[in-house]
């Protein structure tokens, strides 16, 4: 198999390449933004034929360091897009975080290429062109996302018409149990101690705000074709079970596995075959118990926010994401106190126009002027 990294240093991208090099897959593509000497490392790893950086100067500098290989690098938004369109591999995986990872995804749709999807902003941002535009061109868009690899596995369970309900479990994050009150005074140490999963900083945030989760709600819709109310949420502390279906009869299916990415992300790129994993077995006696809770929508209300914006439609979704980025930026730069990011985004969010058939245009102006709201608003305090 030959696969192509994109968004290769960060957390799922890494583990992508374990699993690559697990089963000796070429790796024929990677990029990232700036982490060139993790780069450089994977050039020298799995000897790629193409390489992208979003900084130009870095990009520079990475050209430099690896000159005596044969991988060429690519520079800029525009050079990433180029070295998308000359891909000859079987599945992409887009693990680019945030905005940053649309026009990638569209772009590997556009090509044909099988895409592993992890960048959840895609769907948040443009679900409806980027679904479309898959259907167009017959690309199947497999999920990398734990819960919506579980969703995935667990449909094909069932007819689809006999579904009844998607439920999406959480971790709850860090402060699962705290008041709106008691997160006044919580740290960005303490927000980016997650209790079961190994992530980035800004995917750690937004699972402490909830805010992950509200994005995966709006995921799934677009990736299931089912309407919001057939989405439910429920926090499940130990994250073994990592989503469920539920059908006609009330028959609920789950997914269970250690909560490793490498799983789904291997099923991402063997699906449908299944095939032994880096990940180890999942000792039910060792985890003793399951418990199940629903939400505290009052203490964190960036899920609710989620789920009102999908209901509006157009550019408001897109908008929640660019403003939730530039929110969590300023957060992780000590800029604001933690509660300051459900506020910031919300005011970004009812700014945006409301518009019936948004199209790309109407989504990246509205994504750059919902983040310009919250650095402005920021600035002001």
């Amino acid at each position: 198999m030959k696969i192509a990294i994109l968004g290769s240093t960060g957390s799922i991208g890494t583990q992508t390449a374990d699993v690559a090099a697990f089963h000796g897959y070429e790796v024929e593509a990677i990029c990232a933004g700036t982490r060139i000497g993790i780069l450089e490392e994977q050039i020298r790893r799995f000897s790629p034929k193409y390489c992208g950086v979003f900084d130009e100067g870095a990009a520079k500098e990475l050209k430099s360091r690896v000159a005596d290989t044969n991988t060429r690098i690519f520079a800029g938004e525009e050079g990433i897009l180029t070295m998308i369109d000359l891909l000859d591999c079987d599945v992409a995986v887009n693990a680019i975080v945030g905005k940053a990872g649309l026009l990638p995804t569209l772009a590997v749709i556009e090509k044909g290429i099988t895409l592993a999807l992890a960048n959840k902003e895609s769907l948040v941002c443009a679900g409806e062109i980027v679904m479309q535009k898959a259907r167009e061109k017959g690309v199947a868009i497999l999920p990398v996302d734990s819960e919506h690899s579980a969703i995935f596995q667990c449909l094909q369970a069932g007819r689809r018409e006999d579904l009844k309900k998607i439920i999406l479990t959480a971790s709850g994050g860090p402060f699962y149990g705290k008041t709106k009150e008691e997160l006044e005074n919580c740290t960005l140490e303490m927000a980016l101690a997650h209790p079961t999963w190994n992530m980035g900083s800004k995917i750690t945030v937004d699972s402490a705000t909830l805010m992950n989760k509200g994005f995966e709600v709006i995921e799934a819709i677009h990736l299931f074709g089912v309407p919001t109310e057939q989405v439910q949420v429920l926090v499940h502390r130990q994250s073994i079970v990592h989503s469920m279906v539920e059908f006609a009869d009330h028959s609920v299916i789950a997914q269970l596995s250690v909560p490793d990415m490498r799983d789904c992300i291997q099923y991402a790129l063997t699906y449908p075959k299944r095939l032994p994993s880096p990940v180890r077995e999942l000792d039910l006696t060792a985890v003793g118990g399951l418990t199940f809770a629903h939400p505290d929508t009052e203490a964190f209300p960036m899920l609710p926010l989620a789920l009102r914006c999908v209901g509006e439609g157009g550019v408001r979704p897109a908008a929640l994401n660019a403003a939730n980025e530039a929110a969590v930026a300023l957060f992780l730069a000590g800029k604001i106190r933690f509660t300051e990011i459900f506020s910031l985004v919300s005011a970004a969010v009812d700014s945006a126009p409301l518009l019936e058939n948004a199209t790309l245009n109407d989504i990246l102006k509205a994504s750059d002027a919902a983040f310009a709201h919250v650095k402005e608003a920021a600035g002001r305090k």
